[in-house]
């Protein structure tokens, strides 16, 4: 279990030296070849910050709201509340505010950018076809990525995406329309650009995958954090069996709010190419794993 954790918060920072590696190479290019000096990434970077702070500050009451989740109190589902509470003492978290998904599928999300400022929301569905050993299983794994700050990664990893995306925007139309101070001054550099070109191209695609990468790792993470949690690896592994059993969809995702929820709201990703730019691991996969699980 300790080794499963691990080896998930390796691998996400491995990804994240991989992303900022791409953005130097960029820069470097663009530093080289159009002699537009680093100054450029640095603007690149404000931009993306502030493109991206409405979201690490707003972000989670703007899900909440496109998602139709509506807040709870303890006397509205005591059982619920107890759930979460239970789970908070024994993980030394602030109990977070709970909100009531109106959708029949099962599924749940937590957002908000640190424990002190935490949302869950539970979907109905949950909640009736669940049993209790499952609903703790989900409600740990979402706690978890509370603990873990998961919303907090995944807005850095939303900055360098962006920053990605404006340096290849930029630098593709230097190249098409203004050329490079280099080009005259060094004939040798044709098979630079050629290689700085299709690095530009190809970036914004390797940012996604890598983006995509992180959060499928992080699924991983909280997984096996919350089975910790729970000492129960079965509630979580039976609950994910059922979300990918159950027939009914989550209306109001979007694929901004799909990395969100436990569980791919959108049917019909079993397919392989789909997997690819999935935000969540297959669940046959995460089952295995939390089947496998020694506590």
């Amino acid at each position: 279990m300790y080794n499963e954790i691990a080896s998930n918060k390796r691998r996400t920072w491995l990804l994240i030296a991989i992303f900022t590696a791409v953005i130097l190479a960029i820069g470097w290019f663009a530093g080289y070849y159009f002699d537009y000096g680093y100054g450029a990434v640095g603007v690149a970077l404000v931009f993306s910050l502030v493109m991206t702070a409405f979201s690490y500050y707003g972000g989670d009451k703007v899900a909440l709201m496109s998602s139709g989740a509506q807040e709870i109190q303890h006397d509205d589902n005591e059982a619920l509340f107890h759930v979460v509470e239970n789970l908070c003492i024994a993980d030394g978290l602030p109990m977070p505010k709970i909100y009531l998904l109106p959708e029949e599928a099962i599924n749940a999300f937590a957002t908000g950018r640190d424990p002190q400022h935490a949302s869950i929301a539970v979907t109905v569905g949950a909640l009736k076809k669940l049993n209790n050993e499952e609903l703790e299983g989900v409600i740990a794994h979402e706690l978890s990525h509370v603990k873990n700050y998961d919303i907090r990664l995944m807005m850095v990893v939303v900055v360098l995406v962006g920053m990605i995306s404006i340096l290849a925007n930029i630098f593709f139309r230097g190249a098409m329309f203004g050329g490079g101070k280099r080009d005259s001054e060094d004939r040798g550099g044709g098979i630079l650009m050629i290689v700085g070109i299709v690095l530009i191209i190809l970036s914004p695609i390797i940012a996604q995958l890598i983006q995509l990468a992180i959060s499928r790792r992080r699924e991983y993470l909280a997984d096996a954090s919350g089975a910790l949690l729970t000492r129960y690896p079965d509630g979580l592994a039976n609950a994910l069996e059922k979300i990918n059993t159950d027939a009914a969809v989550i209306n109001s995702a979007s694929s901004a709010t799909a990395h969100l929820y436990i569980a791919n709201p959108f049917k019909g990703s079993g397919k392989m190419f789909a997997n690819a730019f999935s935000t969540h691991p297959p669940i046959e996969d995460r089952v295995k794993r939390l089947r496998g699980m020694i506590i």
